[in-house]
């Protein structure tokens, strides 16, 4: 039978789903699971003075931290990230001067450029000071801030897949708010079914694949954004331009590692569909489905919708 548990952690909704004969056998696992996102919660959240997170900022232009290896290696792998999508993906992003950016109904205009270029003058991941000897990270300027939101929940769903999977739990689905990782297959032997969830009504679905041993990240705007002069713009902020991204209502990336799958979603919105297919379409066992503007979906070369 499959069993499931939702938590709330890394400020976001989390389920777990596991196959097992009764719930009292994977009851235990569940808590394995949370215990370890709550673990990596800790690590990486802004939102306490004790995280790693809050250290390094705290001495942005001033030292370089002393990190644990785990969070070293997560921010070396986000650099190159960074490097391969042009700085679409960056962690300096918590730079970002949100003043501009409430994305509520009192916003009913853009900023000028010139203040919207201003808003993200300190994000430049190259400002990102890694020393692998002394396992050190320094932020190079004073108001420089670095966050795991492109990339924590995505990281959290890949570690505790890995730990249910070495406690030998053979299927199961971890979900972080949509960022999931699946492994096994479900109780008839099948594949498990992946919706891509409808831009414009949340609880419908817009399309479907199956996966095992894989991971889906999605990324849209139907959540928050906003309309001024008739165009929807995204949450999401070009980090080159200070402007949100438009154009591109929700884009799913297919992936074998929730990490990465997360992590690339909001790079590709930013870079727009076609050259964030073109990218895609260059890197081996990552699939992507975009949705434009105007419903229409597209989606990379080895991706089969059912």
């Amino acid at each position: 039978m499959l069993f499931k548990k939702t938590a709330r952690l890394m400020g976001n909704h989390f389920e777990f789903s596991l196959l097992g004969e009764t719930e009292a056998e994977v009851a235990p696992y569940f808590d394995y699971a949370i215990g370890e996102i709550q673990r990596i919660e800790a690590l990486l959240t802004t939102f306490s003075e004790t995280s790693v997170t809050a250290a390094i900022n705290r001495q942005a232009g001033i030292a370089p931290v002393e990190v644990p290896e785990e969070v070293f290696q997560l921010i070396a792998r986000s650099q190159h990230l960074s490097a391969i999508t042009q700085g679409a993906f960056d962690l300096s992003y918590g730079s970002i001067d949100k003043r501009f950016w409430n994305f509520d109904t009192q916003m009913t205009a853009l900023p000028d450029p010139e203040l919207a270029q201003k808003s993200v003058a300190l994000i430049n991941y190259k400002n990102i000071l890694l020393d692998e000897a002394n396992q050190t990270v320094m932020l190079k300027n004073k108001g420089m801030r670095i966050g795991f939101g492109g990339i924590g929940k995505g990281y959290a769903a890949e570690r505790a897949r890995m730990l249910l999977k070495k406690e030998g739990r053979t299927s199961g689905i971890v979900n972080a708010s949509g960022d999931l990782a699946a492994w096994g297959r479900q109780e008839n032997g099948q594949p498990w079914t992946i919706g891509v969830a409808d831009p414009n009504t949340k609880k419908a679905l817009f399309a479907g694949f199956q996966i095992s041993e894989k991971a889906v990240a999605t990324s849209g705007n139907y959540e928050k954004y906003v309309i001024i002069n008739g165009k929807r713009y995204s949450h999401t902020i070009n980090p080159k331009t200070g402007y949100p991204v438009s154009g591109i209502k929700s884009v799913t990336l297919i992936a074998d590692n929730a990490e990465i799958a997360d992590a690339l979603a909001t790079p590709v919105t930013v870079m727009g569909i076609e050259v964030g297919l073109d990218f895609i379409n260059q890197l081996p066992f990552i699939g992507c489905i975009l949705i434009d503007d105007h419903n229409q979906i597209f989606t990379s070369k080895n991706i089969k919708l059912l």
